[in-house]
């Protein structure tokens, strides 16, 4: 049974001859830094892990600002820059000096193999290298039983080993020639190696260290640079005398007090709201329906930790002028770019695909440019086993607790009931074309979000409690409701469920128009617009941003679709 979660250490959670390991949770004599963080980790509640990381991320804010009043015209000072808050973050503060050092070791590893090795599989040497040491410390973690109070090299190594592997796709793609790469690559393509300051600079940037955002070379010079504020579009609508466009700080520090109401609310109420309360005897003394809707306000608050580190963070990058993504109708400018969650649309899913798309936005980026399209040969479309490698990347990337797996392979069945619902009963429901939608369709989005809601914590709760064993004791007390409705529903379509509806749409005239191909191999919608959101590249993969999510295992719906 898990324990009620542990929210006040003040000590150091492990022997410190672990570091040896490279667990690097970082206890030594030297207590002096930790004696400032002990009080307030007593009064609220949390580890001093926990409150030194939060102490960076938000020392991280006027650092940024310093940062940014750094010449660009002095490229190096600024890569010094970040190299020299990653030291004072791992050193004085931290103290995982093991977990620098590290870090230091993949650093080096990839610029030197990046450089030398020009062969096509230089890019899959860095990627075995960077996810193998990463791989490794995930099993230490799991070996030692490090809880996420505890702050270790796994953090920060796992944002690190999305912008080593990217860079190093970005040095091959610059070793190619331009007519055989898509849009993306095109546009992210190295072709100017970077001095080993540059590129410690943009593995050790600051703001995104710890726990991201992540981000790739092009994009960290152009913060360095600052270039995209100097192009013929953006640079008229500068106010004279200034070097970047407005509500850059008011960005930044909206995301900053958000950053600390979602830290507020998880303070505040986690200690009693949290998935590990599924398991108490109070939690299972209730009737089901009261544990049900008990159990929908654990996963809000459980989420809110994940708010906060990512917010924070943004808003911290948006400072030193990350994340500007142009201008609103009114000559507004919008720094929207650093962004990794969307808030309110997973709390409120109308559908579980906008939610999954709306959840580690950046790793879902470097999963699809990284692994998905890189595996598939070349003139062949991504099939299966392109699928199922991404999703085996994501899974050991995340790390290896059971938990996580019980999550990912649920959220491929979900996947799948929600995709053919969709197809297949929100028709009935949406109002023809150019009418407003009436009281039917607001109930049908209503029943979505609350039943989308309730799904994700339902098989969210294995990712939070990390056992498998628990977790599934977890499922059992809740009724297994989230079976139920998913495998329930996979049943009905299955067994003739999608054939009766397709033809009920026909004989009611709801039927959704067909996908036609257009000229150039696109999907066509029934307005004959083609869907956006496709590149083609010289492999003939596609980079369907707005339609694929690769956290999660392919659907069983794409393998074996229903009968119709």
């Amino acid at each position: 049974m898990t324990p009620k979660r542990k929210l006040a250490s003040a000590s150091c959670p492990v022997p410190s001859s672990h570091l040896l390991l490279g667990a690097v949770v970082g206890c030594t004599k030297d207590r002096s830094m930790d004696a400032l963080f002990e009080p307030l980790a007593a009064l609220v509640g949390a580890s001093v892990d926990q409150i030194k990381l939060i102490f960076c991320l938000l020392v991280a804010y006027p650092l940024g600002s310093l940062y940014i009043r750094v010449p660009a015209s002095s490229p190096n000072l600024r890569h010094l820059f970040s190299l020299t808050v990653a030291i004072l973050f791992f050193f004085p503060v931290l103290k995982i000096y093991s977990a620098f050092f590290q870090l230091l070791a993949s650093i080096l590893a990839t610029y030197f193999i990046a450089k030398y090795d020009t062969s096509k599989k230089m890019p899959w040497v860095v990627f075995v290298v960077v996810m193998g040491h990463l791989t490794v410390n995930h099993v230490i973690r799991a070996v030692y039983g490090f809880s996420y109070e505890t702050m270790e090299v796994t953090g920060p190594q796992m944002v690190l080993t999305m912008k080593l592997t990217t860079f190093a796709w970005n040095v091959y793609d610059g070793r190619r020639k331009a007519e055989e790469l898509d849009k993306w690559q095109l546009a992210k393509r190295v072709t100017k190696y970077p001095t080993i300051l540059e590129f410690l600079g943009y593995s050790f940037y600051f703001p995104g260290l710890l726990v991201g955002p992540y981000l790739d070379y092009a994009e960290y010079m152009d913060v360095v640079n600052e270039t995209m504020f100097n192009h013929p579009d953006v640079r008229p609508k500068i106010k004279p005398g200034r070097r970047m466009p407005s509500y850059r700080k008011r960005a930044a520090y909206t995301r900053m007090l958000l950053g600390l109401v979602y830290l507020g609310i998880f303070v505040v109420f986690g200690p009693k709201f949290y998935f590990g309360a599924g398991l108490t005897p109070e939690f299972r003394q209730m009737s089901l329906v009261k544990r049900i809707i008990h159990f929908q306000a654990f996963g809000p608050v459980e989420r809110c930790k994940y708010y906060a580190i990512w917010t924070l963070t943004e808003g911290a990058s948006i400072l030193t002028g990350l994340g500007f993504t142009g201008f609103g109708p009114h000559g507004e400018a919008h720094w929207n770019g650093a962004a990794n969650v969307k808030v309110f649309t997973i709390e409120f899913p109308p559908n579980f695909k906008v939610l999954l798309d709306s959840w580690n936005m950046k790793t879902n980026v470097w999963l699809r440019e990284c692994v998905y399209k890189r595996v598939t040969p070349k003139g062949k479309k991504p099939g299966f086993a392109s699928s199922m490698i991404t999703f085996f990347t994501s899974a050991f990337w995340h790390g290896i607790a059971s938990g996580y797996y019980l999550t990912f392979i649920m959220g491929g069945f979900i996947t799948a009931a929600a995709r053919q619902a969709r197809t297949l009963i929100r028709p009935f429901f949406a109002p023809p074309e150019g009418q407003a939608p009436g009281l039917t369709k607001h109930l049908y989005d209503l029943t979505t979000i609350v039943l989308s809601a309730m799904i994700l914590n339902y098989a969210a709760s294995p990712f939070i409690i990390l056992s498998a064993k628990d977790s599934i004791e977890t499922w059992k007390i809740l009724g297994w409701y989230g079976h139920v409705v998913i495998m329930g529903s996979l049943v009905f379509f299955y067994a003739g469920g999608a054939a009766f509806l397709k033809g009920l749409q026909k004989s009611l005239g709801v039927a959704p128009p067909p996908r036609a191909s257009s000229a150039n191999g696109k999907a066509v919608n029934g307005n004959g617009k083609a869907n956006g959101g496709v590149s083609g590249n010289a492999s003939g993969t596609e980079t369907p941003v707005s339609e694929k999510n690769f956290v999660l295992p392919p659907s069983v719906d794409k393998i074996v679709p229903p009968p119709l």
